[in-house]
């Protein structure tokens, strides 16, 4: 993909509704805007249930956690700390970060930002009969809750969070139709990507399909693909810098 070198461009950003600071800082580092398409928002889960579920997880030997709304969720339930010979793992260098804000200092992520990447850990290869504690929402990351089943693995799942649908905004439905300037989308939820697509009206998505996507990984790259984009490439990773230096470089 290569554009000519525009006054400015847009990044569409499908994160939950009021958690686009990160991406919108990292669009204004490469002189873009940000256009929010939020399909959700995040809920915490703050009942007796979830709460014992969350105590279990957290007392396991392993311990994972699959975002960064994960830790922060579990952070407002309960003090994040390690035990001696806990290992306490991340997805990615962003929920890496968010454990270490909230007070956890040993953490380990792996180099690849994916769910087939944290699985790659050796900590998380020999879970036969050990318990792992997974920290993170309904239908999120379920390859990982499959994979470490399949492991062996005795699975203590603690869903802090929900993603509750919410209505597109119309002011930015009415921006994304009168958009003049170029425009990416920013996909690093496949879940995000087809419950906006269940949502917009046809010409909406039609103006959507058109514009070039830069996917956070293989898989949601196949995703876009399948869902009808033509133009997509991929990210070095999931995190607002590298999907924006990629879609940067799309616009040079």
């Amino acid at each position: 993909m290569a554009f000519a070198e525009p006054p400015g461009w847009y990044v569409i950003s499908l994160r939950p509704r009021g958690e686009h600071a990160p991406m919108r800082r990292a669009a204004a580092r490469q002189g873009a805007r940000l256009l929010a398409l939020s399909p959700w928002q995040l809920a915490l889960h703050d009942d007796p249930a979830t709460r014992r579920a969350l105590g279990l997880a957290l007392a396991a030997p392993r311990v994972l956690f699959t975002s960064p709304a994960a830790v922060r969720a579990a952070a407002a339930l309960q003090v994040l700390r390690s035990s001696p010979g806990q290992s306490i793992i991340a997805v990615g260098a962003g929920t890496a970060q968010a454990l270490r804000q909230a007070g956890v200092d040993a953490v380990e992520s792996p180099s690849r930002m994916d769910s087939e990447g944290v699985l790659g850990l050796p900590g998380l290869l020999s879970v036969a009969g050990m318990e792992v504690g997974l920290v993170t929402a309904p239908q999120g990351r379920d390859l990982l809750a499959a994979t470490l089943r399949q492991r062996g693995a005795v699975l203590r799942r603690a869903d802090v969070y929900r993603r509750v649908p919410v209505p597109l905004s119309a002011a930015a439905l009415r921006k994304l139709r009168e958009l003049q300037r170029p425009a990416a989308l920013a996909l690093s939820s496949g879940g995000a990507l087809q419950q906006l697509l269940a949502s917009l009206p046809p010409d909406a998505a039609a103006r959507l399909r058109a514009m070039p996507v830069v996917a956070a990984s293989a898989r949601l790259q196949q995703l876009a693909l399948d869902s009808g984009f033509a133009r997509v490439s991929q990210a070095e990773g999931p995190l607002p810098g590298q999907i924006l230096a990629a879609m940067a470089r799309c616009f040079r």
